[in-house]
């Protein structure tokens, strides 16, 4: 199958690329590059790369594709925060958009990454895709209305399914450390310190980055009759914050590493939410399997060993990385220009990064 996979330079999006090529798909990525072709650069010999903007596709971009995996947007609460108008566009406009392209070239298998955020603020209990939910953040509103729009559009020439995505955990070649797991790894290494908002007691439905990518392959693979205008959450098992922070202090005391746990105030964008997985392993047979232990311990291998502060670049941080280009973009062009991330300044500023709590 020719795949067009959108946002296939960013962090979901390169390993779901590695898991497209090792199910023998033939693989299109569309992508700003907003992080270079860097986190690609294993790949270039086996992948056609577009660098283009998701909200102004061109018709010919769908030309031979049989199947679309559409992840490209602004991805979290932050940026979405940052600049609401380029969020709006990117996450519910682009998306409307690439269904009415679909419905026109009839390709009916399209995956779309949504988040399993839009539950958050529904109180205590454990949703499933039946649950009404009203989203309260700029991001999860974004991501619902993209789902109303892909489900709207369903028809027999156009079979979308929606999956509502935990909070992802994980190695990947553009490593994201505003993730909570990667964020608590980072900051257990840097500070050997992590902070718990609130006494870290929020509830976050998990999963780590290759089931996400598994689940995605699947639904491409899946009989369209079987898995179309569906919505599924992809969850390996719901966590409060403090629980992940204990997890990650016991993987580095393995290390001889002593990490301290800390209360602190509560963060002023706070999520809260649990949500089930049955629904997926019920229609497909799959589980998200890969444990946070397990994924730290990953992380833990691929991360600099010797040089601890790398881990304090921006790049790894999308608001930081997101508001360094913009400054870069006053001087060098507009917003709309297409740039590569390849052109920063190597002695570009630090940033830590947001507290774990809070991302």
């Amino acid at each position: 199958m020719k795949v067009l996979l959108t946002g296939g330079g960013g962090y979901i999006g390169v390993v779901l690329c590695e898991r497209l090529l090792a199910a023998g798909h033939a693989v299109r990525v569309v992508d700003r590059l907003f992080w270079g072709r860097s986190p690609l650069r294993h790949l270039l010999d086996r992948i056609e790369l577009v660098q283009a903007d998701v909200r102004t596709l061109d018709e010919s971009m769908f030309d031979g594709v049989e199947g679309v995996v559409h992840l490209a947007g602004l991805s979290n609460d932050p940026t979405a925060e940052y600049n609401p108008q380029a969020n709006w566009e990117m996450n519910a406009l682009a998306t409307e958009k690439l269904a009415a392209a679909c419905r026109r070239r009839r390709i009916r298998r399209f995956t779309f990454g949504s988040s399993a955020s839009v539950y958050d603020g529904l109180g205590d209990g454990i949703f499933d895709e039946d649950t009404k939910v009203v989203p309260r953040g700029a991001y999860s509103r974004s991501k619902f209305a993209a789902e109303q729009a892909l489900l709207q559009a369903a028809d027999d020439s156009f079979a979308p399914v929606i999956l509502r995505q935990g909070t992802v955990y994980g190695f990947s070649p553009r490593m994201r450390l505003d993730l909570v797991v990667n964020t608590f790894i980072k900051d257990a290494l840097l500070r050997g310190k992590l902070f718990l908002h609130g006494g870290g007691w929020m509830w976050r439905p998990l999963v780590d980055i290759q089931d996400v990518a598994e689940a995605h392959v699947r639904c491409l693979e899946e009989p369209v009759g079987k898995v179309g205008g569906q919505i599924f959450n992809v969850v390996h098992q719901n966590f409060q914050i403090r629980q992940l922070a204990m997890l990650v202090a016991g993987s580095l005391s393995m290390r001889n590493q002593t990490v301290v746990l800390e209360d602190a105030p509560m963060p002023s964008i706070n999520r809260d939410y649990r949500c089930a997985n049955r629904k997926l392993h019920d229609r497909l047979g799959f589980t998200p399997h890969t444990s946070v232990l397990e994924s730290i311990e990953g992380i833990l291998q691929q991360l600099p060993a010797d040089n601890a502060m790398e881990l304090a670049h921006p790049r790894y941080y999308n608001i930081a990385w997101m508001t360094l280009l913009e400054q870069i973009w006053e001087l060098r062009g507009p917003f709309s220009s297409v740039w590569s991330a390849e052109m920063l300044p190597a002695a570009a500023p630090q940033f830590t990064g947001p507290a774990a709590g809070s991302s």
